[in-house]
């Protein structure tokens, strides 16, 4: 007799959960084996106690928990509607259910008994649809539901889409049947960008399709000192929902207090450039404008690709952007001309009304290069002026892109700058080696640090003359750094490490000098400070004149498997082994630092000598 319960593949495994699934799915709403009758709403569902209790805790709970409910052969469940307990109890049994011709008003009991009988799972499938279809006649409802039922991601989500419809949310008919918490909650939000009065007409609307509720919790979260002086007498004062002396205080806001201490509201796009033509920022001042906030990157030259302004001590020069619209912003991502080692120095400023700037950027005492990536706290913006204050070439200060966005990437600021935790002594964060003798000119920041032998993978200074220097990008606020000194045989090093903002004033945060020091070097010191460039200075070295460093990072980081990459670690056998006898190294040279940028061939001919060591 032939069977269609067919065995699985070879391996002998058997899956019949779906008959599983069939069979107890045909216990939904059935008498067989039937030893519980729930009512909802005066109506009798048959079910199965066992079955309740495995996929509820609340059932298992009340059924098994010894309740009085645990003796009953009925048990009335309140508080519960009917379509939606339906649909709930099927999904019980089934493990299925069906959203999509279900009314909203349904979905959303249907989320408030998955989150009272704990169905977790349910709780998020239905929150996902429900963020799926949210649209200005729903959010409301939604956000309230989800307000209540602490779904956090599903409060998030509706936040960016009122933010964002702000002006239609509160037009909307829906808006009036928001909790006062959920309103409270909404409004105060500095995110949720609309004309304040509109937004005081709105909450007047809802005072009075809400007489019962108290209004003065909900009218405090209006900014009155963001009305005009003319709506808060014509408008605000004759509604009767603000006192006289509120009024007065607005208006002593809005006329004494500096514009940029006002409460402003402003749009909120998440990780978007909103210095972009296409939400309609533009270049009001400075030369070339068109290049600036046109996305090129890579197409620019001495002559076209990027906007610029003569350096000055004049007031109000510099590059002048204004964004489409009041936007909140903590992140600015600028590339400043980069195509030969010159340095800028600048300051960036915001600000609403072009009149009153607040500098949320200053390095005018800090040589910059190539990309910069700023932070700031938050703030609503109109215009950001750059003005540049120092170019170690000539008078003109050249920016190729501008970017403003809001991130929530974390990062730490410390007396304006940013506190790093990865390495920033990188080429992608726009550091670079502008002294030192290597046969790759970056060999220092690449970040190898297994590939490196007696002729390469190493950058190398002359005793006695000059050094190895690191540029960063811009200041950071640094306390730590580490460096990995040549170690293919047993030789020990002597140095010392000063850093600098500006090139001119350094100051010395480790010194090696009375120390034989070998491999791996991690260096803290104490307190942070700002920093651009490290001068690695070599003293001593145990087998020749030149001294040697494989890679250079800051801050330091976590000791890892890096410390097993250097030859005399890996558990290989090292490049001393290799060599029987070895010969004492002959005397070894190196140049002075400038010769890193020679592109012809004069820094095969000086690594010559260090090659043989």
């Amino acid at each position: 007799m032939s069977s269609h319960h067919h065995l699985g593949p070879s391996s002998g495994e058997i899956e019949h959960i779906n008959f599983l699934s069939d069979d107890i799915g045909a216990l939904y709403l059935s008498d067989d084996y039937s030893d519980v009758t729930l009512v909802v709403a005066g109506q009798r569902f048959n079910a199965h106690k066992v079955i309740l209790a495995a996929r509820s805790q609340y059932f298992r709970a009340l059924l098994y928990g010894g309740l009085k409910e645990s003796n009953q052969q009925e048990i009335e469940l309140k508080g519960t509607t009917l379509p939606a307990f339906k649909g709930l109890l099927k999904y019980i049994y089934t493990g299925h259910m069906s959203l999509a011709n279900q009314r909203e008003e349904v979905i959303l009991d249907i989320l408030g008994l998955a989150h009272q009988y704990g169905f977790l799972d349910l709780e998020t499938s239905v929150s996902d649809y429900l963020r799926e279809i949210l649209n200005i006649k729903n959010v409301c409802i939604i956000f309230d539901a989800a307000r209540l039922y602490q779904l956090e991601f599903l409060s998030k989500v509706c936040h960016a889409y009122m933010d964002k419809h702000a002006l239609e949310v509160i037009q909307h008919e829906t808006f009036l049947q928001l909790s006062p918490s959920a309103l409270n909650e909404l409004i105060a939000r500095n995110s949720f960008y609309a004309p304040e009065i509109d937004v005081f007409l709105a909450v007047q609307a809802w005072v009075k399709a809400n007489p019962d509720l108290r209004a003065r919790d909900v009218v405090g979260q209006v900014r009155l000192g963001l009305i005009d002086l003319k709506d808060l007498l014509n408008i605000v004062r004759p509604t009767g929902l603000v006192s006289s002396e509120a009024i007065l205080d607005a208006i002593t806001e809005r006329t004494q207090t500096k514009d940029s201490e006002l409460n402003y509201r402003g749009r909120l796009l998440i990780e978007e450039n909103v210095a972009h033509p296409r939400l309609g920022a533009q270049v009001l001042q400075g030369e070339m404008r068109s290049f600036l906030l046109d996305g090129d990157t890579h197409n620019y030259d001495m002559e076209r690709g990027y906007t610029r302004h003569a350096i000055t001590d004049s007031h109000g020069h510099g590059i002048l952007i204004k964004l489409g619209t009041q936007c909140i912003i903590n992140h600015v991502k600028m590339l400043l001309w980069d195509r030969d080692l010159r340095s800028y120095s600048y300051y960036l400023e915001v600000s609403m009304d072009q009149k009153d700037w607040v500098r949320v950027i200053d390095h005018t005492e800090y040589f910059c290069r190539s990309w910069q990536y700023l932070y700031f706290e938050e703030r609503v913006v109109s215009y950001i002026r750059i003005v540049g204050t120092n170019n170690t070439v000539n008078k003109v200060f050249h920016v190729v892109s501008f970017e403003a966005y809001y991130t929530h990437q974390p990062v730490k600021l410390s007396k304006g700058f940013v506190v790093p935790i990865r390495n920033i002594a990188t080429m992608e964060r726009s550091a670079s080696v502008t002294e030192g003798v290597s046969r790759s000119r970056n060999a220092l920041l690449n970040g190898d640090t297994s590939n490196y032998d007696w002729d390469s993978g190493y950058t190398c200074h002359q005793l006695g003359s000059g050094a190895i220097l690191v540029q960063l990008g811009q200041p950071y606020m640094i306390d730590s750094m580490r460096l990995l000194l040549w170690d293919c045989d047993e030789r020990s090093y002597s140095y010392y490490i000063e850093v600098s903002g500006n090139s001119w004033d350094w100051e010395v945060v480790a010194d090696k000098t009375k120390e034989a020091c070998r491999s791996w070097q991690t260096l803290r010191f104490h307190p942070p400070r700002p920093v651009v460039f490290i001068r690695i200075v070599g003293t001593h070295n145990t087998a020749n004149e030149v001294f040697h460093c494989v890679h250079f990072e800051c801050p330091a980081q976590t000791e890892d498997e890096k410390a097993i990459n250097s030859p005399t670690k890996r558990g290989k056998k090292s490049i001393l082994n290799t060599l029987n006898p070895l010969m004492p190294p002959p005397p070894e040279t190196a140049t002075e630092a400038v010769n890193i940028d020679n592109e012809d061939n004069s820094t095969d001919d000086l690594m010559a000598g260090a090659a043989v060591f």
